[in-house]
């Protein structure tokens, strides 16, 4: 990889970071936060979004949300499991986009793409290339003695 690619790479790699990191934060240090409205108004499989939005449910949808973003924020901008978070980022982003969708259109300005597909391309792009090796802790994780007793978990931190 050449030093202007990865520049840009890390580049990306930080701005989804900040994104996913304050997209996340922001709900965790709000008490009154819930998805619950989010996931009432669905316009695809509406009746299984508003399932989720029961009381014995909603709770782990609500933690799943905001923990899921943050961590998938500090992932991107340490450069640290970026394979692995990349990927459950990418469902994440899959279950924000079926519930808008309003076959074909996620939103008025939209046809089919929306912000969530690019965000879930991007995210299996930093899956593919192996992004948090571009001035992330990746690569100095994946040389740790307990990554190369197990060389899949090398393979998904790095």
């Amino acid at each position: 990889m050449s030093q202007i690619e990865k520049v840009s790479l890390f580049a990306l790699r930080i701005s989804m970071g900040w994104l996913m990191f304050y997209a996340g934060i922001t709900k965790v240090l709000d008490p009154s936060w819930s998805a619950a409205g989010y996931l009432v108004n669905a316009k695809t499989f509406a009746g299984f979004y508003q399932w989720l939005t029961q009381p014995g449910i909603l709770p782990a949808i609500n933690f799943v949300n905001e923990w899921g973003l943050t961590l998938l924020g500090i992932s991107l901008l340490l450069g640290i499991g970026v394979r692995l978070s990349s990927v459950l980022g990418a469902l994440l982003m899959l279950l924000y986009y079926i519930p808008i969708l309003d076959f074909p259109y996620p939103n008025p300005h939209s046809y089919i793409v929306d912000e969530h597909i690019i965000y879930i391309f991007v995210l299996l792009f930093f899956a593919a290339v192996k992004a948090g090796r571009a001035y992330g802790l990746e690569e100095w994780c994946s040389n740790l003695p307990i990554c190369s007793k197990f060389p899949k978990l090398r393979n998904w931190l790095g």
